[in-house]
């Protein structure tokens, strides 16, 4: 059975303020070059976009919107139009903060076999008055050396967490910037372009799921 954590088991960030242009439409453009290189390894198909809105002075408002982008490309020029126009109507000076990039992507099993699952991964974007920056997450056990169980599982993590490692390192050469680990989590830690391995103790890891869900 595969597990997700309710918060992240691992992040990576990089800070995008030296390498993307101003504005909503270089966001997205960052995005589906990042993406390209997430579906390559079969870890995020983009299928829609999440975002809040803000104003300047109130902060994020309680509103948030979604775009179906199946069949579109991140790189459309007209997308950021889309988005802008999905403004609320009672708030004409909201802006958009963070982009979350949603899809499904694949996982193996012990035995090799291959299961598709939604949000795999997520993207996130961000561009505000703090700077813009991109941000990485893992939230499912496939990617460490032990499930939330604690279980070992050696065949697991090394069919599915190359991929990742692999993908982390594209993502650095793409935007010619290197990712940090974020901050660690009940769930887990980014380590390198992996997660941080656990302490064993008996021949098994922690067991976390108390705070995680299938």
């Amino acid at each position: 059975m595969l597990m997700r954590a309710p918060k992240e088991s691992g992040s990576w960030t990089w800070d995008l303020d030296d390498v993307a242009e101003p504005g909503l439409g270089s966001m997205l453009v960052i995005a589906g070059r990042m993406s390209v290189v997430l579906e390559k390894y079969d870890l995020l198909v983009p299928a829609s976009l999440e975002w809040d809105w803000f104003e300047a002075g109130k902060g994020t408002l309680s509103v948030s919107s979604r775009l179906n982008i199946a069949a579109r490309s991140l790189g459309d020029p007209a997308l950021a139009d889309g988005l802008r126009a999905c403004r609320p109507t009672g708030h004409p000076q909201a802006e958009i903060g963070g982009i979350l990039v949603l899809g499904s992507g694949t996982w193996f099993d012990a035995n090799g076999a291959r299961h598709r699952e939604d949000r795999l991964v997520e993207l996130l974007l961000t561009l505000n008055q703090m700077g813009a920056w991109a941000e990485l997450s893992v939230f499912h056990d496939v990617w460490g050396q032990c499930d939330f169980r604690g279980e070992p599982q050696p065949i697991i993590h090394a069919t599915n967490a190359p991929r990742l490692a692999s993908a982390l390192q594209e993502l650095d050469h793409v935007l010619g910037v290197a990712a940090e680990p974020g901050d660690p989590t009940f769930h887990g830690r980014a380590e390198g372009y992996g997660l941080g391995a656990p302490d064993i103790i008996d021949g098994l890891g922690p067991d976390l799921t108390n705070a995680t869900r299938g």
